[in-house]
């Protein structure tokens, strides 16, 4: 098969403009996600509420993204990653103004209910980004590009630390909250003008064809191939050591990351080190810089040097474990009070700690291509339950914020990051001993 030359150019650029404007609207998806670790003691003070309270708020928006990974993928499969992600975006909006509204109101649940909103619009982005990438991506740039999503996802963390706390004191929480829904209204509109869900619907080849004439292989799977919903789930759930591993160690690791960037980490700071409110936010700020650096970084050694998911996941795994006990057994002490110190700490917590993002890579080649969105949204289902779960179980151990309290959470995390190592080492990848599922011949 030959393809126009002028149809290949026209692909290859024009998913680019798709990947942009997915990738502005995931800035927001993150910055909403991790805005409670740096305005947590703000809403305290407006709201008149406790640590508890505060937590509930943060895990609200983990737990609605934790419920609707199954039905993102689901949708996102069924109507295409256009429509999904269109309507969802729309949500995130109709979210923060409910957050606008409560504090007009001075009612703290209301603002509860707004960031569940929010969770929910925002569940269904970053499933229908991993379907964009593996439809208009080569399988060798998946990773890569997956790195380079988390980089704009994590910028919009950095955003979500000092900023938004600067944001907040300028314009106030209702003006803040409406600001942020009239930016989100515009990006779905982006989202619906130039997204498109396959190149056949602009009459362009599909990657697939592209790189068949490329290396001059035949093309052994199709990216428009369907698959029944049913059976994508039966595959994924009961797929043993394909996916349960990988499933387990991404709880530990991500839910360990939300504990700190998303809930605690500024808190710590300001009542065990006396860190200013700003100096707190600057913390938590290093995390997502780290991010930015190593989550790009991972996907570049797992596609062009490793040519590996599992190793490089078991690297980043092995020094974030080491970083959380560096933070159990030093927290407090007296020689570690130093702001250059923690920051350096924070920036190597979010560097390995973004090493997570090659792990999207290492399920979506585990099944057919039919099913890259319900793959990685049945993945998905863990990190963010892990989040949600930690930083519940948190906001009851950590009551009256001292050292001690803290102590034990941060022990806690460090448990279950040696149970992460232990999980990443099972997991299995493409070209091991892995049972790699072939397209179903009927569908449901």
């Amino acid at each position: 098969m030959t393809i126009e030359l002028e149809k290949k150019k026209r692909m290859l650029s024009y998913r680019w403009a798709i990947f942009a404007v997915l990738a502005l609207a995931y800035f927001f998806v993150y910055f909403h996600r991790t805005t409670g670790g740096a305005i947590s003691d703000t809403l305290q003070d407006f709201f008149g509420v406790g640590t508890a309270s505060v937590a509930l708020l943060a895990s609200a928006y983990l737990y609605a993204y934790t419920l609707m990974q199954i039905p993102s993928g689901i949708l996102t499969d069924k109507f295409g990653p256009r429509k999904a992600a269109t309507i969802f975006i729309f949500l995130i909006a109709a979210g923060s103004i409910l957050s606008a509204a409560s504090a007009a109101a001075d009612n703290f649940t209301l603002m509860i209910v707004g960031k569940f909103i929010i969770g929910i619009g925002a569940a269904v982005v970053y499933i229908p980004i991993m379907k964009v990438l593996a439809v208009w991506y080569r399988k060798n740039e998946f990773a890569s590009m997956s790195g380079i999503l988390l980089l704009v996802g994590n910028v919009g963390g950095i955003a979500a630390a000092t900023p938004m706390v600067l944001l907040m004191d300028g314009l106030g929480i209702q003006n803040t909250y409406i600001f942020l829904a009239v930016v989100t209204v515009v990006i779905a509109g982006l989202c619906w003008l130039i997204v498109r869900n396959h190149p056949s619907e602009m009459e362009l080849p599909g990657i697939e064809d592209i790189v068949s004439e490329e290396t001059g292989e035949p093309v052994t799977e199709s990216t428009s191939a369907k698959m029944g919903t049913v059976e994508a789930l039966k595959m994924t759930f009961a797929s043993g050591r394909n996916f349960w591993p990988l499933a387990i160690w991404f709880f530990f690791m991500y839910g360990t990351i939300m504990l700190w960037q998303a809930s605690q980490a500024g808190s710590f700071y300001k009542s065990v080190y006396g860190f200013s409110a700003g100096d707190a936010g600057i913390m938590v700020t290093m995390v997502g810089v780290g991010m930015v650096c190593g989550c790009p970084i991972a996907g570049r050694l797992s596609d062009r040097y490793f040519h590996s998911r599992k190793k490089v996941i078991l690297i980043g795994t092995l020094a974030y474990t080491c970083l959380w006990g560096v933070i159990w057994a030093t927290a407090g002490k007296g020689h570690m009070d130093g702001i250059a110190i923690q920051g350096v700490i924070n920036f190597l917590f979010g560097f390995f700690g973004g090493f997570f993002v090659v792990a999207y890579a290492q399920i979506k080649e585990l099944y057919p291509i039919a099913m890259a969105g319900t793959s990685p949204a049945a993945l998905n289902l863990f990190p963010f339950a892990g989040g949600a779960i930690l930083i519940t179980i948190a906001g009851f151990m950590i009551s009256d914020k001292t050292l001690a309290e803290f102590q034990n959470v941060w022990l806690m995390a460090f448990l279950m990051m040696v149970a992460a190592c232990v999980c990443a080492f099972l997991s299995v990848e493409k070209g091991s001993d892995e049972k790699i599922w072939p397209l179903p011949e009927e569908e449901d």
